[in-house]
């Protein structure tokens, strides 16, 4: 059985069944991460937040990739290791999002929004990935 979601709760950028694209930099910025590099990341955020890190999308699509999903106008604050890729508004990007039920490949949640943790927290998101990518002492662990 699935968990109820009231209507109040769900993000109006997430669409009702199915996925549609989104505009980066209007709802969220994102930050693209492709292949075992993102579901590394993806791991270490869920570890680190006890399974609440905010909305990450997986996307099945050519080569696997992660979108963590962050606060608009929050992503160009960093300098994103190699590997990274910062989806923001001026980019003219678009991300595609699932819906939180029923069918929506080759899209799916690997982390949800929540309304604790509507967004990925950026600066810890790059410091973790700076711990992965680059191995770097000052990252969180």
């Amino acid at each position: 059985m699935e968990p109820k979601t009231s209507p109040d709760q769900v993000p109006a950028w997430i669409p009702a069944s199915g996925h549609a694209l989104r505009h980066a930099g209007i709802h969220f910025d994102a930050v693209r991460v492709i292949g075992l590099l993102g579901e590394q990341v993806a791991y270490e955020i869920m570890q680190f937040t006890d399974f609440q890190a905010g909305p990450v999308v997986r996307s099945r699509i050519g080569e696997r990739s992660m979108y963590f999903l962050l606060p608009p106008g929050s992503a160009a604050a960093y300098r994103w290791p190699v590997g990274a890729e910062a989806l923001v508004r001026e980019g003219a990007a678009f991300v595609g999002v699932p819906a939180l039920h029923g069918l929506t490949y080759p899209l799916d949640w690997r982390s949800l929004p929540t309304a604790q943790v509507p967004f990925v927290e950026p600066e810890l998101l790059f410091e973790l990935m700076a711990s992965v990518v680059e191995g770097d002492p000052r990252a969180v662990r």
